[in-house]
């Protein structure tokens, strides 16, 4: 939830969809209809799940309250750099505002550096060990909570926002980089202004700069003197001799050296430090941001996927290709024909007249389409070889694998055969009837049964098979 964070678009829904699952410790919340409209909008589970959220987030109010957040977040962190710049001008007013323009440079340069180097340490401590105090006592953090609260209220969302936003953080390893981006900031910034407030008292007033102690030894300010001043040496900053660390008046060039010492060390040990953190916690941060996701493991999130999973509908594994059109079994030879016509009555309802009236002489048979029926008729049409077989269905059914495998049988066991199907058997056959036939054509040229031929007549059926009445 850091200033930076706040401008990832994918950061505020990784923080919506874990404030929801801290929200749902106290109980799942209503969410069937967002389940269906993230199972809608896209096949990745992930996605889903923080569609989910966003929806429920919306309706609770999330949304709005981090974009409140968002919305003062810059004003907010603008006041905190306010307060600590004011609070770095009272300290260098401190230094080099009292009246007898008598700066003692031990004490002004704990004054300036103490606090920042006691926030330092506790940063860096916060690196490697896990106290949540180390990260919550940086400027960082005092920033977020100062957002959170001004944001949400006490009565807001802002706790399992704020909850959720550390919690994505942590699990980054960005936690402390992330805070310390805000708090090495404000830092920097606020060394910038006392170090030019500094200066300028310094440039054009006139100021005695000098040490006192009652109980050291004066040996050990010329060592301190010479152990800080080696850094800001390697910079083109003077350093003090043991003489003019003696000296009770030190003459206007050592007031200078003096001077300028202790500008080395506020810009060595204060300026430079937070300059470099706030760089070293912006690469940090671009490497490490890609980890900001909720963590998909989590038993929450499996029960979510589980959820997606059984909404989701069955998926065919091994389709059925379809069966390639058989073909046509070879009738008996005409030799083997007896000069006879079977006329078949196949799964007619039972409210059908049969037979159909105008028949010439036929062997009329009529079968439910049980497996028993079918048999006892194959045997019929085995033992009468007949030449030609007029099998009658009814037009509306529709022709399934069943009836391919009879008409096949019935092939085998005659000469020709012809498909008439009837809407009724003795009434006039209409458009309707037509259609039905054309359906079935299409049926038995799609099974490879073209060797049956199929009519809505049954007068041209019995002409093609030379049977008319």
């Amino acid at each position: 939830m850091t200033n930076t964070a706040l401008r990832e678009s994918a950061f505020p829904d990784a923080v919506i969809t874990e404030a929801i699952r801290w929200t749902e410790e106290k109980g799942p919340l209503d969410d069937a209809q967002a389940m269906r409209a993230a199972s809608s909008r896209t096949a990745d589970v992930h996605a889903r799940i923080t569609a989910r959220a966003l929806q429920l987030g919306e309706r609770i109010g999330l949304q709005p309250e981090l974009a409140r957040a968002r919305q003062w977040g810059p004003w907010v962190l603008l006041g905190l750099v306010a307060l600590v710049v004011a609070a770095g001008l009272g300290l260098a007013g401190n230094v080099v505002g009292g009246g007898e323009r008598h700066i003692n440079v031990i004490v002004a340069l704990v004054s300036l550096l103490g606090i920042h180097l006691l926030t330092l340490l506790l940063w860096l401590a916060g690196l490697w060990l896990p106290l949540a105090s180390f990260n919550t006592s940086s400027l960082g953090w005092v920033w977020l909570s100062l957002t959170a609260r001004v944001a949400g209220g006490k009565r807001g969302q802002a706790p399992v926002l704020v909850r959720a936003a550390t919690g994505l953080l942590t699990r980054a390893r960005l936690l402390p980089w992330a805070f310390g981006l805000v708090s090495h900031g404000i830092w920097a910034l606020s060394f910038s202004v006392v170090l030019a407030a500094l200066l300028f008292a310094l440039a054009f007033r006139s100021y005695t700069l000098s040490w006192e102690t009652t109980i050291l030894d004066p040996a050990f300010f010329v060592r301190a003197v010479q152990a800080l001043g080696w850094a800001p040496a390697q910079l083109g900053f003077p350093v003090p001799d043991a003489a003019t660390v003696l000296s009770a008046t030190p003459n206007a060039a050592a007031q200078r050296t003096w001077a300028l010492w202790l500008t080395g060390c506020i810009v060595v040990y204060g300026l430079l430090p937070r300059v470099a953190l706030v760089l070293l916690s912006a690469v940090v941060w671009c490497r490490r941001r890609a980890a900001l996701h909720p963590d998909w493991s989590d038993a929450y999130y499996r029960k979510l996927t589980a959820r997606f999973a059984a909404l989701a509908p069955p998926a065919i594994v091994d389709a059925d290709p379809g069966r390639a059109p058989g073909i046509a079994p070879a009738g008996l030879a005409p030799s083997e024909l007896l000069d006879t016509l079977f006329v078949i009555g196949f799964e007619l309802p039972s409210d059908m007249a049969w037979p159909p009236a105008g028949l010439p002489a036929a062997q009329v048979q009529r079968i439910d389409g049980s497996a028993p029926s079918r048999r006892a008729l194959l045997d019929q049409l085995a033992l009468a070889r007949p030449r030609a077989v007029l099998l009658v269905c009814h037009a509306a059914s529709s022709p399934d694998r069943g009836t391919e495998r009879f008409l096949r049988e019935v092939l085998a066991h005659c000469g020709e055969c012809r498909l008439w199907p009837a809407e009724d058997v003795n009434s006039v056959q209409n458009d309707s009837a037509v259609g039905a036939a054309k359906r079935w054509i299409d049926w038995l040229q799609g099974t490879g049964l073209e060797r049956v031929a199929a009519t809505h007549r049954l007068d041209d059926a019995l002409q093609q098979l030379g049977a008319a009445p």
